[in-house]
C-alpha cells in the first residue's frame, strides 16, 4: 500500500451544546440558614452514538449530589454533548477517541453549567477538579476485560 493510500486519521468538533441540564434544591430556603460544608457526590458518564457517516454525538453526563449532615443540599446535572466528525481510525482506536479524547473536549463546557448552575442555585462555588480521561478509559477498557473473563 502506498504511503498516499494511508487514511489520515482526524477529528474535528463540528458543534458543542447542552443536552440537557437540571439543579434541585427541595430544602431551600431553609438550606441557606445553616453553615454550608458540603459532601459531595460526583459521577461521571460518557455515550457515543453515530449520527451518519463519520459524524457522531458524544455526551457527557455529569450529576453531583451535595449533602451536609446526611440532609441533601442539591442535585445538579448535565448532559454535555457535541457532535464530532471522526475518519481514519480503526475500532480500537476510534473507541478511545470517542471515550477520552472527546469527553476531555466536553468536560470544561460541563464543568462550566454545574458551576453556573450552583452558585444561580445559591449554592457555594463549586469547581469541579480536572480529570484524566485516558485514565478513566483505560480503567473501563481493565473492568470490560474482567467482566468478559
Amino acid at each position: 500500500m502506498a504511503e498516499n493510500d494511508t487514511p489520515q486519521k482526524s477529528v474535528t468538533l463540528t458543534r458543542i451544546y447542552v443536552k440537557d441540564c437540571s439543579f434541585e434544591s427541595p430544602r431551600s430556603p431553609e438550606v441557606f440558614a445553616s453553615p454550608m460544608d458540603p459532601e459531595l457526590q460526583v459521577s461521571m458518564r460518557s455515550a457515543a452514538k453515530k449520527i451518519e457517516g463519520d459524524e457522531v454525538e458524544v455526551v457527557l453526563t455529569i450529576t453531583v449530589e451535595a449533602s451536609s449532615e446526611g440532609r441533601s443540599l442539591f442535585l445538579a446535572e448535565v448532559h454535555q454533548a457535541g457532535t464530532f466528525t471522526v475518519t481514519g481510525f480503526v475500532d480500537l482506536e476510534e473507541k478511545a477517541v470517542l471515550g477520552s479524547y472527546c469527553p476531555s473536549i466536553l468536560f470544561p463546557y460541563a464543568r462550566e453549567v454545574i458551576s453556573s448552575l450552583a452558585t444561580k442555585g445559591g449554592m457555594p462555588t463549586l469547581l469541579l477538579q480536572p480529570v484524566n480521561f485516558d485514565a478513566v478509559f483505560a480503567q473501563s477498557l481493565a473492568a470490560e476485560a474482567g467482566a468478559a473473563k
